[in-house]
């Protein structure tokens, strides 16, 4: 059998017979694991859809078909499948394949996605933009049982059934998102995977007396009970989907090729909008994965014999952080409640869930109802923690601002991941968190460099009576450095000032980079006075009017339009100062190491330290 970069694909793919397709299923489970074992990446939810992945390749003629993946971390089975098994050495890493979907990789890459629940709005979208333009192919979107927890897929159910747009949606139902999933969608779908128990001993029973006509009219009977029972117990979700006008097909088992390729044939048949029901198991083939799939779901380098990480942390995270000093406010003060939108493990929530369950409050994949549903704890006398990662909280903006800051309600939100992330690219880069909080009147905005600071952040929002965002990066954290200022009002925090002849204000964890930016300065004979920004907003601009310079330089982890920068600009509108601002351009981040990003975007403390003697020459040159 050939290497899995050999392949012409998805052309072979068209020849494969079923047995050869099996062998594939084999040799890319043990593909992935081996790549994924020395690059990190999303391995669980992969290893999932392999043979969903062949079948529709298969079937479907992509790009001719357009294929659309949910979240699209489940896509690396689809770029072997269009060619791309040769890039797999650089996933995730600096100008490397991404581990999502990216058109600019491949026209079999549809849409550029990265969050949740967007797949059958664009499915829609494009299934509606082909019957216009008079055009053939298919749409599938593939959308796992954890999306279907978030609201916008049932605005777009409603309206594909309204409709009667002719697409296909494959619902691949493994029981999770990244954490268990939760509600009432979970349990709904839960039913239905035991239910195929009836079918299995329907089929036993069959096997064993249809060779008697007294068994014939046993089984006979058994079918009379079964068309029953079809109606009230194994068709439910079809009731759910067909009352809104697309046909259900399935449950079907989404580890079986050839009744995967029957179904989708079948529903590629139909003129009309048709839900396959497909039930996987996450980690499928790996045992590591299967045990654990939560802890695979996104995994760095690790040793595929064992499942054991291979890099281990020296500090705790600052998620771990959080999570331990929520549980120790909780234990405390019995209005503390955590709230999270099915990422109850990634947000170090777990021992607080276990400790306080009825005060702990996994949402699914809705972070529009957990900021308005936070607003109502608070409004009942509750004090509500919502932790979610900065780019996933962007979609409730307009809550947060309705619902909460309207209202001025003692709401904390913790944003996780606020910064630049890494390998996840421009999707999850939590890079615009400071602009659109620096729009919400009555937000208080604090971000804390080390994870003493975070705990006495998360102290002073407890009393804090109005809205609170609490931003704090991926990663490492260490509490062995300067503590932030006690003052109740959270100034910011004047480090060093030597009669300077340069301001240096950095926000959070950039501090590091702005204290060595000082030593490079020093050694080029330049003074510079330090100033800590823990409170972003409401700002605080007298540290500048207590040390005041001819050129202040701010450094943030956050894009420059919007963020820090300006909003120190604008309060020093009136002083004689020049500002230089150190941020994120206006545009999307790629992929790749943080060390990478901070170096070709101009972020590295040398390139910043070069960037200001250059403003001090040209004020000299005036």
């Amino acid at each position: 059998m050939k290497k899995l970069t050999e392949y012409d694909f998805p052309k072979d793919l068209k020849d494969m017979s079923e047995g050869e397709l099996e062998l594939l299923a084999v040799e890319i489970r043990e593909f992935l694991i081996d790549k994924v074992s020395r690059t990190g990446g999303h391995l669980a939810s992969n290893l999932g859809v392999v043979e969903l992945t062949i079948a529709l390749h298969k079937v479907f003629d992509s790009p001719r078909d357009k294929i659309i993946w949910d979240v699209g971390h489940q896509a690396y089975v689809h770029k072997i499948l269009t060619g791309r098994a040769k890039d797999f050495d650089n996933l995730r890493q600096f100008n490397g394949m991404s581990g999502f979907p990216k058109q600019r990789e491949s026209e079999h890459d549809i849409f550029d996605t990265g969050h949740s629940t967007t797949s059958l709005s664009m499915a829609m979208g494009m299934a509606c933009a082909r019957d216009l333009n008079g055009e053939d192919g298919e749409v599938i979107a593939v959308i796992g049982d954890g999306s279907m927890t978030g609201g916008m897929a049932y605005e777009a159910v409603n309206n594909i059934g309204f409709r009667k747009t002719k697409m296909i949606i494959i619902l691949n139902d493994n029981g999770m998102s990244i954490s268990s999933n939760v509600g009432g969608i979970s349990k709904f779908l839960s039913s239905i995977r035991t239910s195929q128990g009836y079918l299995n001993a329907k089929k036993l029973i069959k096997d064993k007396t249809e060779d008697s006509n007294i068994g014939r009219s046993i089984v006979q009977g058994l079918s009379n009970i079964k068309n029953d029972l079809k109606n009230t117990v194994l068709d439910t979700p079809g009731v759910l989907f067909e009352t809104m006008g697309i046909t259900y097909l399935g449950p079907i088992y989404g580890h079986d090729i050839a009744s995967l390729i029957s179904c989708l044939e079948k529903a590629r048949s139909l003129d009309e909008p048709v839900v396959i029901h497909c039930m996987t198991q996450k980690g499928k083939g790996y045992l590591n994965a299967e045990k654990d799939p939560g802890k695979f779901h996104g995994i760095g380098p690790f040793d595929p014999e064992t499942g054991e990480t291979l890099k281990k942390s020296r500090n705790p995270s600052y998620s771990h952080v959080m999570g331990e000093h929520l549980l120790e406010m909780a234990e405390k003060d019995d209005r503390v409640v955590a709230i999270t939108a099915a990422m109850g493990e990634a947000n170090g929530l777990i021992p607080f869930a276990e400790e306080f369950p009825s005060r702990y409050f996994d949402v699914g994949i809705a972070e529009e109802h957990a900021v308005t549903f936070a607003a109502g704890l608070a409004k009942g006398g509750l004090k509500p923690f919502v932790c979610v990662y900065s780019t996933f909280l962007q979609r409730a903006y307009d809550q947060m601002l309705e619902d909460v800051c309207l209202q001025g309600l003692g709401v904390v939100f913790l944003m996780d991941r606020a910064g630049i992330v890494g390998q996840d690219g421009e999707t999850h880069h939590g890079i615009f968190d400071l602009s659109y909080l620096n729009t919400m009147p009555g937000m208080t905005v604090l971000c804390p460099g080390n994870g003493r600071e975070l705990r006495l952040m998360m102290d002073w929002a407890l009393k804090h009576e109005g809205p609170c965002a609490i931003r704090y990066p991926r990663g490492e954290c260490v509490d062995d450095k300067l503590i932030m200022s006690t003052n109740p009002d959270l100034e910011a925090t004047i480090r060093k000032n030597d009669g300077a002849d340069v301001d240096i204000w950095s926000v959070g964890r950039m501090y590091d980079t702005a204290a060595e930016v000082r030593e490079i300065l020093a050694g080029k004979g330049i003074s510079c006075g330090l100033v800590d920004v823990k409170c972003e907003k409401p700002l605080d601009v007298s540290p500048y009017f207590d040390c005041s310079c001819g050129i202040v330089a701010t450094i943030e982890d956050n894009i420059l339009n919007g963020g820090f920068g300006e909003s120190l600009r604008s309060a020093l509108s009136d002083a004689p100062v020049r500002t230089l601002s150190f941020g994120w351009p206006d545009s999307f981040i790629e992929h790749g190491s943080n060390d990478d990003l901070f170096k070709k975007y101009g972020l590295t403390a040398q390139q910043i330290a070069d960037k200001i003697l250059e403003g001090i020459d040209s004020l000299g040159d005036k």
